[in-house]
């Protein structure tokens, strides 16, 4: 089973209404492909091609993707349905082969969207019919809103423009508009395959559509009529009241998540306020403890001068006492045991210890 990622449509992976919406352009097409050799360009999943072979000699879809041939392939194989990886700006298949070719929501995804056309053209039976969509730029644009381009999408087509675009390739070409719009409808329960409808006309300009699709051929053919497409098992109110539903809670559960994360968001807000109340704590407590050091350094730097200083005057003072020891004045009064007591063992002795040592000159 090949992923959907938005570029095509996975049956079961899709909302009833996109998957409608892609369905009824094959649905229209089918009003073509009775007995008719028909190529499926940009055939995605391959559901449309299949749908195609139903009432066709052959058909043959082809896919840039060879993970998306390879899944149609396996999801619907028939001994009349074809699928082959190639481009749609490259067509694998002689002039002239199919009497009948789609390509639905393939040409807004090409740079080189010109080529499509030209093979298109190139392949197409004289006798056959060209069908062509693409979404209206101006509608698309709008609907998409705050999601922004499509990423798969290199151009898309106003109007006017796809309307030249087709008729540079295809003499005959008429343009229809594809809309999603309200009916009422009354069956059986067991369900209807046919129903007699009446369309009392529909309001809106090409500007208000939804997609265009275009009818070209190489020869004159009779302007195709309106066409409506029911979807099986279809209930618009219902199906819009589920989807509500299905909202709502979504809604619930995201206030719920809301909630949680304003609460995570509150608690998270004190803790920092917390912490930054610390901080500047710890801050005001650095710069006082710093204040600190640095008058204990300067005092510390005062002590040490003050012991440099002392110490200089206890080498000074030594100096001059070796020098005066040494005078030869000095040791002739100790010799006659006159002058002072310089071998003293320090300034501290007593009055009476002086006096027993040494007398006055």
């Amino acid at each position: 089973m090949i992923e959907f990622t938005g570029e095509r449509v996975v049956p079961g992976q899709v909302d009833p209404d996109l998957w409608a919406e892609h369905l009824s352009r094959y649905a229209l097409a089918t009003r073509w492909a009775r007995g008719s050799q028909i190529l499926d360009i940009g055939c995605g999943a391959g559901y449309g091609t299949a749908e195609l072979a139903s009432q066709a000699t052959r058909a043959v879809g082809v896919d840039l993707s060879p993970e998306a041939t390879e899944h149609a392939r396996r999801a619907y194989p028939s001994s009349n349905v074809h699928f082959v990886p190639a481009s749609a700006t490259a067509l694998p298949f002689a002039d002239a082969t199919f009497t009948l070719i789609t390509a639905f929501e393939v040409i807004e995804h090409l740079d080189d969207w010109r080529a499509l056309l030209a093979e298109a053209r190139r392949v197409l039976h004289p006798d056959g019919v060209f069908l062509v969509s693409t979404p209206n730029k101006r509608y698309y644009t709008e609907s998409r809103g705050t999601s922004g381009p499509n990423p798969f999408h290199t151009h898309e087509f106003e109007y006017t423009e796809f309307q030249k675009a087709l008729a540079d390739f295809f003499p005959y070409t008429t343009l229809l508009l594809q809309n999603h719009l309200e009916t009422f409808a009354f069956y059986r329960e067991a369900g209807e395959t046919a129903v007699e409808g009446r369309m009392d006309g529909v309001s809106g300009s090409a500007d208000d559509a939804h997609f265009f699709l275009g009818v070209c051929s190489l020869k004159s053919t009779p302007a195709p009529g309106g066409f409506l497409f029911v979807h099986r098992g279809s209930n618009v109110l219902r199906d819009r009241e589920k989807h509500i539903r299905s909202l709502e809670d979504e809604l619930l559960e995201a206030r719920a998540q809301y909630a949680a994360l304003h609460q995570a968001h509150n608690e998270l807000t004190a803790h920092l306020e917390e912490q930054n109340q610390w901080a500047l704590r710890t801050v005001t407590e650095l710069d006082a403890t710093r204040e600190r050091l640095g008058l204990m350094q300067e005092e510390l730097e005062s002590r040490t001068r003050w012991a440099l200083d002392l110490n200089a005057r206890v080498q000074a003072l030594e100096a001059e006492r070796d020098m005066i020891r040494s005078s030869r004045w000095i040791r002739l009064g100790r010799s006659l045991n006159v002058g002072p007591d310089l071998e003293a063992p320090s300034p501290e002795a007593s009055p009476q210890k002086a006096n027993e040592t040494g007398g006055g000159v």
